[in-house]
């Protein structure tokens, strides 16, 4: 997962507080716009400074699952031939999976069986689920060099799980929130003050894509693509943007025991 350096957030400080926001004082009966009153000792010492930061962050993750189908048939004039045809390669191509690891929730059988004019037209494909995308091109491989051309297999599909993409979501926001974290810090070293702890925390914007921004491929060429540009485009991003209001405290004075 890769974590690209955030843009510039925008940072707002308060470090005095005041009375009357936003609102005229009068002054020997006098109206000073744009001059504001201080509190007083007490209210200032009561009164919460604050600085506000926004920060932006954003994370990609690319696909955790690839389907693959394998299809084979047969059309025979004689329907038990056109069965066993198709069932004696069948059950090579299952056995071939459960040798290799593959297990049986991640495959799936279906079987089709009908006439076509004079003959009988047998079809079985077989879902694969995979995980490994390394052992997913060695069982493509050696499938594709022990069967006849009649055994069809199909490009890989790539695809995010669910729970994949909710985690994806949910590192972003937190990125976000670090990176609107480090920041505040780094103003209030600057200014002579410590940061305390987050008063406010709002997720502002959220967004996510599939694949490049900048990509131009047509679709109809994605079975010309390589493995890693499919993967590349089925890749995953997710970017967030937060709001943060944080805490200001002066800086503690240390003591000195004898």
């Amino acid at each position: 997962m890769s974590l690209p350096q955030a843009p510039p957030s925008r940072v707002f400080v308060e470090l005095v507080p005041w009375a009357d926001r936003g609102r005229e004082n009068v002054v020997s009966g006098e109206t000073l716009p744009g001059v504001r009153r201080p509190l007083s000792s007490t209210q200032t010492q009561t009164a919460p400074r604050e600085v506000h930061v926004s920060g932006a962050a954003e994370v990609s993750a690319g696909p955790d699952r690839a389907q693959v189908a394998v299809r084979v048939s047969s059309t025979k004039e004689a329907a038990a031939e056109a069965k066993k045809s198709v069932c004696r390669r069948l059950d090579y191509i299952t056995q071939s999976l459960q040798q290799r690891g593959l297990q049986t929730e991640n495959v799936t059988v279906t079987k089709d069986f009908r006439r076509v004019e004079n003959a009988f037209h047998m079809e079985a494909e077989v879902c694969i689920t995979f995980t490994e995308f390394g052992k997913m091109q060695n069982i493509c491989n050696f499938l594709v060099e022990k069967l006849d051309s009649s055994v069809v297999i199909s490009p890989p599909q790539f695809y995010h799980t669910p729970g994949s993409v909710e985690n994806l979501r949910r590192q972003a926001c937190l990125v976000a929130v670090e990176n609107a974290r480090r920041k505040a810090h780094e103003v209030c070293d600057l200014v002579g003050q410590t940061l305390g702890k987050p008063l406010l925390i709002k997720e502002e914007e959220t967004k996510e894509w599939e694949g490049q921004v900048d990509d131009h491929q047509s679709s109809g060429l994605s079975s010309s693509l390589t493995i890693q540009q499919k993967i590349k485009n089925a890749t995953m991003h997710a970017a967030s943007k937060v709001f943060v209001t944080f805490e200001v405290k002066g800086k503690e004075k240390k003591r000195k025991y004898l």
